[in-house]
């Protein structure tokens, strides 16, 4: 049974916190839709998202209003595209793209994730193909999002797809100039890519996943914002012992909430529960910031000194919080810190306190990396892929999931704002100073071996 206080916290958590189900994901298998014909091979993917994914919407709403709990995003991860469509080129890449883009917009989803190539220690002619096709792909669809990983733990980076996704970030960027690169927002190239998590960019349904299976993103930073406000307001003086506590146990109810829904809608559906994703993903909205959790902890300027253990204190937290709420705790569950879509890290950027390389060295204790962060439209590839090459080193030793999303807004330097709209929000463009001074290593190519520990495992 319910107690009281639970009740009343749950409810002050909706009302007043900004706490939702961020994402509802239904992943779904495309292998079994292969096909040596291109149009029959579009026609089965269609068939099969629509049968699947029908009801998805009605059912999200329906459970949402049944717990008085928002679901914010109704979306699907396909298998990756590179191996569904394989051997059939651009060209055939180009229509399965636009046949997805119909298949969500027909089953009114916000998003469809899986246009997705896993090249992290080498690529076949599909994958290549896909690469090339993302600036087309992602400029002319509304709802396809994609993601390439170049890098593992086990498999090293391979900086020959490193150097070539600087160059197609660079022309998505310029094929979507009318809307300040924008269409760079719905890439993310990864290290560590993991195959169940449900936010965007970057998901996709991962080959040791079901034939189809939900899985729930939860986000909570204003209810971990407030939760802290409370607990130093009551005049105990907490040390950062006590504030780690408080958010475990925050997070805690959070997860609980996320997985009520998921296993809800996984029922209704019919299909298996896959995991819930305790991320806190912000939004621009007042009150939903992670670094706004940073200034609550004691973290008066973003990027001083303190930032990244204090960033580093919130992932373990939360990340602690879920794992004992819940055995199906997945995805990139901790904290997430994308520039635009925060208000607190924007207003940083946009003040000169946080910098790029201070987002590096946060992005070595939080879930992901350098996400939506805007820079000049004249940044040169090659600096581009070295910004992903370092990032993803960072993953690669550390054993973590780390990805990049970078957007070069045409006409725009410096001290600008990028404009992006809705949960994408805007940022200062952030300056690179060492811009162009990269070639000679990215040049090279080749692959940046594993870490030895990875040998041993």
């Amino acid at each position: 049974m319910l107690r009281t206080e639970d009740i009343l916290r749950t409810v002050r958590m909706l009302q007043e916190e900004n706490l939702d189900v961020r994402t509802v994901t239904l992943g779904i298998n495309l292998m079994d839709c292969s096909s040596p014909d291109i149009d029959q091979l579009c026609q089965k993917i269609e068939r099969k998202l629509v049968n699947k994914a029908s009801r998805l919407v009605s059912v999200c709403n329906d459970i949402a209003g049944t717990y008085g709990i928002p679901i914010v995003n109704k979306r699907i991860a396909v298998s990756p595209i590179s191996s569904v469509a394989a051997g059939h080129g651009e060209e055939g890449l180009l229509a399965v793209a636009a046949t997805l883009d119909r298949a969500a917009r027909e089953v009114k989803v916000d998003l469809v994730g899986g246009y997705t190539a896993l090249v992290q220690k080498g690529a076949t002619p599909s994958e290549l193909a896909l690469m090339r096709s993302l600036p087309m792909v992602l400029s002319q669809t509304e709802r396809v999002c994609s993601s390439v990983n170049v890098a593992s733990t086990k498999a090293g980076i391979n900086m020959d797809a490193v150097k070539m996704m600087g160059q197609i970030i660079r022309d998505i960027a310029l094929s979507t100039a009318d809307r300040d690169g924008f269409g760079c927002a719905k890439l993310v190239v990864f290290a560590n890519i993991p195959e169940d998590n449900p936010f965007m960019a970057g998901a996709y349904h991962g080959y040791g996943e079901p034939e189809c299976v939900v899985n729930i993103g939860v986000s909570g930073p204003g209810v971990v914002k407030r939760a802290l406000e409370r607990f130093i307001a009551m005049g105990k003086s907490p040390d950062l012992g006590q504030v780690a506590e408080e958010i475990k146990t925050t997070s805690f109810r959070v997860t609980r909430v996320g997985e009520l829904i998921g296993r809800e809608v996984a029922s209704a559906l019919g299909v298996p529960f896959g995991i819930v994703d305790l991320s806190l993903a912000p939004t621009p909205k007042m009150g939903d910031s992670v670094g706004e959790i940073l200034q609550a902890m004691g973290i008066t300027v973003l990027g001083a000194p303190g930032s990244t253990a204090a960033l580093a204190l919130l992932n373990d937290a939360v990340k602690k919080g879920g794992l004992f709420a819940s055995s199906s705790v997945g995805g990139m569950s901790g904290a997430f810190i994308p520039v635009s879509e925060d208000r607190a890290l924007a207003h940083a950027v946009q003040q000169g306190t946080l910098r790029l390389e201070k987002l590096e060295a946060m992005t070595s204790v939080c879930s992901v990396g350098l996400d939506m962060i805007a820079i000049p439209g004249d940044t040169d590839a090659d600096t581009i892929s070295a910004i992903i090459a370092d990032e993803a080193a960072i993953g690669m030793v550390n054993n973590k999931t780390t990805g990049v999303r970078l957007i070069p807004v045409p006409g725009k330097k410096a001290g600008e704002i990028a404009v992006f709209g809705g949960l994408f929000g805007e940022a200062a463009i952030m300056d690179i100073p060492t811009v162009g001074t990269s070639a000679p290593f990215v040049a090279r190519g080749g692959r940046i071996p594993a870490p030895l520990h990875s040998l041993n495992n």
